[in-house]
């Protein structure tokens, strides 16, 4: 059943990269694991998925004891405090969430210390919700600025969770917002900022055909939270 849904997700990322004239190499499917037991994931990676996305500090630890005998991709996708970020740094890839100042400053001690460069994104505010993190998309280019200059870290792009819409067509505004700021940062800064983090299950096709260069799926690999 697993690699079934896989195989469906892999086929819907394709079709979306043939509509958009995009090659298939150029989005990553990660799998949200977040409630999910280690089991599944250890399946889905037997399929041939290899990176994984969590949301909560302490529930990714346990399974990164659990899983520690495969070699997977992992990345933090959810809103991070700032005094948990040691215990994630030396175990993650990609933060997606980084969205403001103390969490900047933590993540830029916490990698100076280990000796190590930081992946992270900027996770942006497009529906400027009141109830989501996330840097409000007038503030982005002084946040931006702020990160360039953290010398243990590298911002390789951006991140988003737009409102949600019954029909993801409505959606596609702002991931086109999230692409433009992208851009824009880009130009301002001659900088390359390869990634763009945004589409989940329900969106994730118009994500793509927007330049979404990593979509983060969870119900769609896993099936529904029990």
């Amino acid at each position: 059943m697993s690699c079934q849904r896989l195989e469906l997700v892999e086929e819907r990322i394709l079709r979306a990269c043939e509509r958009a004239g995009r090659k298939r190499g150029e989005v990553m499917l990660l799998g949200v694991s977040k409630s999910q037991p280690p089991e599944k994931i250890r399946k889905l990676f037997t399929c041939g998925l290899k990176s994984f996305g969590e949301n909560r500090v302490q529930e990714f630890l346990k399974k990164y004891e659990e899983l520690e005998d495969l070699s997977i991709d992992w990345h933090f996708i959810g809103r991070l405090q700032s005094n948990k970020v040691k215990y994630i740094l030396d175990k993650v890839s990609l933060i997606h969430s980084l969205d403001r100042e103390s969490l900047l400053e933590e993540l830029q001690k916490r990698a100076e210390k280990a000796g190590k460069v930081q992946h992270v994104l900027i996770e942006v505010n497009v529906g400027c919700e009141e109830t989501k993190g996330g840097v409000e998309p007038s503030e982005l280019k002084g946040f931006f600025e702020k990160v360039l200059k953290a010398q243990n870290l590298k911002v390789l792009g951006l991140m988003c969770i737009p409102p949600y819409r019954e029909d993801p067509q409505e959606v596609r505004p702002y991931f086109r917002t999230l692409r433009r700021l992208k851009e824009e940062l880009e130009i301002e800064f001659s900088v390359s900022l390869p990634h763009l983090s945004m589409g989940m299950s329900h969106d994730f096709e118009v994500a793509v055909e927007e330049g979404a260069t990593i979509v983060r799926i969870g119900t769609l690999l896993f099936g529904e939270r029990s």
